[in-house]
């Protein structure tokens, strides 16, 4: 498997994954779009491509191979004749998968042309008018979704030559489910009904559409999403919280629901607020999206800083050494009380 960025400004952030390990800190990066004002990074493989949607033209979006330096050098990756396309997952082959509208506008399952002259490859259905591809790994398999002919959307491990042997992979209990991301074990990770017509579970898939399928839990709320799995088994995604809201998450993959809200390891002061984790790569790469401290919705990168090899009295933002940002800190946290005032933002829990 492998698996989102506009103007954003550089802050620290922290992940623990799932087990709640010792903290990581993270650089924030932005990317660019097509022209028009919003963009999406889904996919990063291990030597850091990125892959996703941008905006060409106000009201549509297009599968976009990004320049990861941020410069602006995008790749338009085309449809199947219709005017939208989304791109879901690089492998490091540089193999792309997505969606992309036909000339009758339905979305379908899609193996891009990674030169982006347009010869993409229609991946098909169950019977259907629609589906699409999430996840593709260094083997070449495929899964996302399919409709079948009563309408349904099925979780499916997809045949990429569409020789007819695509795989329903089922449900944790309901009739639809949907799968996003494959490592190269073969775990498949997604989202399926717990019961007809019921919010979507966290899904870890059995591949051989045998049915043993596990519900990774939630944040306390009664829905959830997992995005993608590295090859360590780690899985990313969104998840309810008990107060209702969508908030980004790392799950226990054992489904024992010690499941974290990355918004609660990372820095405070980054003023962000991340909805949903997208993709992590077997660098520990983070992206998917949130709202910046201006209120804006967009894609985000977290990435790993090893930690410091000692611990330095002074070192207040851990960066591994004591210079004038240090002081900043001090600075601007002067005479704070947290014990007076524990709502105050420098006042953050251990």
């Amino acid at each position: 498997m492998k698996r989102q960025i506009l103007s954003l400004g550089v802050v620290m952030a922290f992940l623990c994954p799932a087990g709640l390990q010792a903290r990581i800190a993270y650089r924030l990066i932005k990317l660019s779009t097509l022209g028009a004002i919003q963009s999406e990074a889904w996919s990063t493989n291990d030597p850091s491509r990125i892959v996703g949607w941008a905006g060409s033209i106000p009201g549509y979006s297009r599968a976009t191979l990004f320049d990861p330096v941020g410069a602006g050098n995008n790749l338009d990756l085309g449809t199947l004749g219709g005017v939208g396309s989304r791109a879901y997952c690089i492998n490091n082959a540089g193999q792309i998968v997505g969606d992309a509208d036909d000339n009758q506008g339905h979305r379908r399952g899609t193996l891009y042309d990674t030169t982006g002259a347009g010869n993409n490859i229609d991946l098909g259905t169950f019977g259907g008018n629609s589906g699409a591809a999430r996840s593709i790994n260094e083997a070449g398999q495929i899964v996302g979704w399919a409709k079948n002919s009563q309408g349904w959307e099925r979780a499916t491990l997809f045949d990429s030559a569409e020789a007819g042997k695509k795989i329903d992979l089922g449900t944790v209990g309901g009739r639809q489910g949907w799968t996003y991301s494959i490592n190269e074990a073969g775990k498949i990770v997604g989202t399926s009904e717990e019961r007809p017509g019921a919010w979507g579970r966290a899904t870890l898939f059995d591949p051989k559409g045998a049915r043993n399928n596990i519900d990774l839990g939630t944040l306390g709320g009664d829905a959830s999403i997992a995005r993608s799995i590295n090859n360590a088994g780690q899985i990313v995604g969104a998840a309810k919280n008990s107060q209702g809201d969508w908030v980004a998450t790392s799950f226990d993959p054992t489904g024992a629901d010690n499941n974290v809200d990355l918004n609660a390891v990372i820095d405070p002061a980054s003023g962000w607020t991340l909805l949903e984790a997208n993709d992590i790569n077997a660098s520990g790469w983070i992206v998917g999206r949130g709202i910046n401290p201006q209120g804006d919705v967009h894609a985000f990168l977290l990435v790993p800083k090893p930690p410091c090899l000692y611990a330095l009295a002074g070192d207040l933002n851990d960066d591994c050494k004591v210079d004038f940002a240090d002081f900043a800190v001090m600075a601007a946290n002067w005479l704070v009380d947290c014990g007076a005032v524990p709502t105050d933002p420098a006042c953050v829990p251990k």
